[in-house]
């Protein structure tokens, strides 16, 4: 077995891939005769238990950040958090949910019922609705969030409109007066800090339109869990649905707003209806009149568009 044993250096724990019945039989061409599950309770008396693989070694090509530069932008999304904490300005956490296929389909988790709640046998597309898109504004300092569901597709438009709907709604009233706005996300998705239109319309649909200077820092590739949308919001949102199918979209929105905990979360969720098209191109002629001012430490993952009301 010395080639197929891996352990934990910590504390001391090992495990193999092998099953009970092939060591036992392994075993017996060394003579050595035991039954599979004499196998079974040595090993675990010797602390093997059944392992998968984890993610945790960081990899990448030659150009991927260190994890010192990875450190500096999570110290940097800190400082800034505080300060605008600090100002009584908004700081808000946004991000896509997972889409969710709207119609008699099986959810995933369980919930108390007398009876299993019946659903189709097969997750057709053809028998759905639509595709719900959840995207996601979260305001850790309220303890507040807001969704706008989508049903055409997911892009950085339709998140763009997604931050002004909330801040037109609701930040506003919330934060009069303010002239700053500071936007945690992640690397990927929608609002990538790769995309050009995603930094075009947040200085249409926000700088311009309403004045007001977006500060955007993105978390470092694989870090999207350290964003506080994902676990203080959406994993609330995923529990209460949980074992229900959401068969229309104005159940996903009810489930969405009856979300709430002990700590006093509240959730806010519309429809959006507009139809978004993939694949937008932004020529670099307009994103080079963009007010846009990059971060020197670390410019593609933070950087600030520049109010200027037209």
């Amino acid at each position: 077995m010395r080639h197929q044993i891996a352990g934990d250096p910590i504390s001391g724990l090992r495990w193999t891939r092998k099953s009970t019945a092939k060591i036992a039989v392994e075993l017996g061409k060394s003579g050595i005769i035991v039954s599979a599950n004499t196998v079974g309770r040595l090993r675990d008396e010797m602390g093997f238990r059944l392992r998968a693989n984890r993610k945790d070694i960081e990899s990448g090509n030659r150009k991927a950040p260190s994890r010192h530069t990875r450190n500096r932008q999570f110290e940097k999304i800190s400082r800034l958090r505080d300060d605008f904490q600090r100002r009584g300005l908004p700081a808000i956490s946004v991000d896509t949910k997972k889409k969710e296929k709207i119609g008699n389909f099986k959810n995933a988790g369980v919930a108390w019922e007398k009876e299993p709640v019946l659903v189709n046998d097969h997750d057709f597309i053809v028998d759905a609705q639509g595709t719900g898109i959840p995207y996601g504004i979260f305001d850790p300092q309220r303890n507040t969030g807001f969704v706008c569901v989508g049903n055409s597709s997911d892009t950085p438009r339709f998140a763009v409109s997604s931050i002004a709907t909330w801040w037109e709604r609701y930040g506003t009233k919330q934060y009069p007066g303010a002239d700053e706005l500071l936007i945690l996300a992640d690397c990927g998705g929608s609002n990538g800090y790769r995309s050009h239109a995603w930094k075009y319309w947040l200085s249409k649909r926000l700088g311009e339109k309403h004045g007001i200077t977006v500060k955007v820092c993105h978390y470092p590739p694989g870090a999207s869990k350290w964003n506080p949308i994902e676990h203080r919001m959406f994993a609330q949102i995923s529990r209460n649905w949980a074992g229900q199918p959401i068969d229309s979209y104005e159940t996903m929105c009810k489930y969405i707003r009856t979300t709430s905990t002990k700590t006093g979360l509240s959730i806010n969720a519309r429809r959006d209806k507009k139809s978004y098209e993939k694949g937008e191109k932004i020529s670099k002629q307009d994103m080079k009149q963009l007010p846009i001012i990059h971060d020197s430490e670390l410019p593609a993952w933070s950087y600030t568009i520049v109010g200027r009301k037209m």
